[in-house]
């Protein structure tokens, strides 16, 4: 048996402290509670009991059926609108049909007759795209104007006469309250009349003076020219202002003198 022995060391003369383990929260579930509730509820059910549980015992006339727990649909119920359905016409198991009835009708000579009364039908108009192509039927196509043979084509619909009536009755209501308004405060409208003329006679003004101005001369080498020039300039516009009001405004205002 060898026997080990350790070497002489400096550092193994200074004590060490000795390092516990730092020990790891314990780790625990979320869903500790909702577990621990289930157990309980386990333990205390009503079907884990002693002896025979207290439940009401069916009869034997009440056995269970078959299909008896599946969830059953309501009813339908008819709508408002939806259509009565229709009701067999079937014959019943007991119902015997009727023998020995003839009829003295002649099959043959009514169909001649109603063959010969009938009115003929009128052919579809079809259209073929190549020689031996599919037909297709025109009228319904899409290809013909049938709404232009509607009786209420083109006429004016009945709410829109309504909301052109209600807006001129408006519109007549606001003028009417308008012109009082105006009226107290001092204000005539202008006639459609009246307008024209006075444009008119602005514009005929605008002419003179235009023609005025163009017989000027070129060379304007005196005060008196200067003056006259610039005068009509001014009168020019002016009136091509009052002109420019009155062709952009239809309903005109003046103040009683």
């Amino acid at each position: 048996m060898t026997a080990l022995y350790v070497e002489e060391n400096v550092y193994n003369l200074i004590p060490k402290e000795v390092k516990e383990p730092i020990k790891q929260p314990r780790y625990i579930s979320t869903f500790k509670p909702s577990v621990i509730r289930e157990i309980r509820e386990r333990k205390t059910a009503p079907c884990k009991t002693m002896g025979i549980p207290k439940l009401q015992v069916p009869t034997p006339r009440e056995f269970l059926q078959k299909h008896s727990k599946e969830p059953k649909l309501p009813k339908r119920k008819r709508m408002q609108g939806m259509k009565k359905p229709l009701e067999l016409t079937v014959p019943e198991r007991n119902d015997h049909p009727i023998m020995g009835i003839h009829s003295e009708k002649n099959y043959i000579v009514s169909n001649i007759a109603e063959a010969i009364m009938a009115v003929a039908k009128k052919p579809l108009r079809a259209c073929v795209d190549v020689r031996k192509g599919d037909k297709f039927l025109v009228d319904n196509s899409g290809l013909v104007k049938r709404y232009l043979h509607k009786k209420d084509f083109g006429v004016t619909p009945k709410y829109i006469k309504k909301q052109t009536k209600e807006a001129k009755k408006a519109q007549e209501e606001t003028d009417a309250c308008l012109q009082a308004t105006l009226s107290q405060k001092g204000l005539t409208r202008l006639s459609r009349e009246e307008r024209e003329h006075i444009l008119e006679g602005l514009k005929q003004n605008w002419e003179e003076i235009n023609q005025e101005f163009q017989n000027l001369s070129v060379v304007l080498d005196s005060l008196p020219r200067k003056l006259r020039k610039e005068k009509m300039e001014t009168q020019m516009k002016a009136l091509e202002h009052d002109i420019t009001v009155l062709e952009k405004h239809k309903v005109v205002y003046i103040a009683k003198e």
